[in-house]
């Protein structure tokens, strides 16, 4: 079964990884509700909302804080059915970067969907592309020296099990390598068929990939020439192709 090597699956998400040790080494912010701020970005951006975290790359680290703390007031509406909301909907400065209308309203009508999608990222994603900086980040508290995954032990993440989204557990195994049907970055669907071998790929919005990019990377990690056929999708609003089709896969 073919596999993705953590090393691989943070450098695709270099800018998310970036921005979350803003949030827990340079702001200082709590890695609970930080992981949880990430989670919210992401998933904002899979239901189609520009990358606030492509914007907050190139922002002062003042303004990352703030935004970060409108995060936090999305996660409180998802927390309480009666959080109170702001005549202007709130998010002033989310919506400023986004350059897209959005408001503390979405989060209260989409409740239960945001939970979920939160949930999912945060265990599918987060799990994965922040294990390393979190170990580093936990690993300088003598509280949570004990909870490390040394040698067969999970990391548990202070703040967790949360009462609303559930737990969050890093295993050992996340810190060795990741199956590419696992649904963090790829979607498989191989079959024995030499005939009928394919990947279907997603791409993260904001960081456009070339064919070329597509062939390179999967030749210099497999160090073979594994590709016949690269379809690639249509391009969105934005110019980016965020899918493609890879076909005649050989292990």
């Amino acid at each position: 079964m073919a596999t993705f090597s953590f090393q691989q699956l943070h450098q695709f998400h270099t800018m998310d990884r970036k921005i979350f040790s803003v949030l827990v080494m340079t702001l200082a912010r709590d890695p609970s509700q930080s992981l949880l701020v990430m989670a919210l970005w992401l998933w904002l951006e899979n239901l189609g909302y520009p990358s606030l975290i492509l914007k907050l790359v190139s922002c002062p680290r003042g303004l990352v804080n703030e935004v970060a703390q409108e995060a936090v007031s999305c996660l409180n509406c998802l927390e309480l059915e009666n959080f109170p909301i702001p005549n202007d909907g709130g998010l002033f400065l989310t919506r400023i970067l986004m350059g897209r209308k959005i408001s503390l309203h979405l989060f209260k009508y989409k409740r239960f969907t945001m939970i979920a999608g939160i949930k999912n990222v945060l265990n599918k994603i987060c799990s994965r592309i922040f294990n390393d900086i979190l170990l580093d980040v936990l690993g300088s508290s003598s509280a949570c020296r004990l909870l490390l995954p040394y040698p067969y032990r999970p990391m548990i993440v202070p703040g967790f099990p949360h009462k609303v989204f559930g737990e969050f557990i890093i295993s050992p195994a996340n810190f060795e390598k990741c199956d590419l049907n696992d649904g963090v970055i790829l979607k498989s669907n191989l079959d024995v068929s030499d005939l009928d071998r394919k990947i279907f790929l997603t791409f993260s919005r904001g960081f456009p990939v070339t064919e070329n990019e597509v062939r390179y990377l999967f030749t210099t990690t497999f160090e073979v020439d594994c590709i016949k056929t690269i379809v690639m999708g249509n391009t969105n609003s934005e110019g980016q192709v965020l899918y493609a089709t890879m076909y005649d896969i050989r292990e």
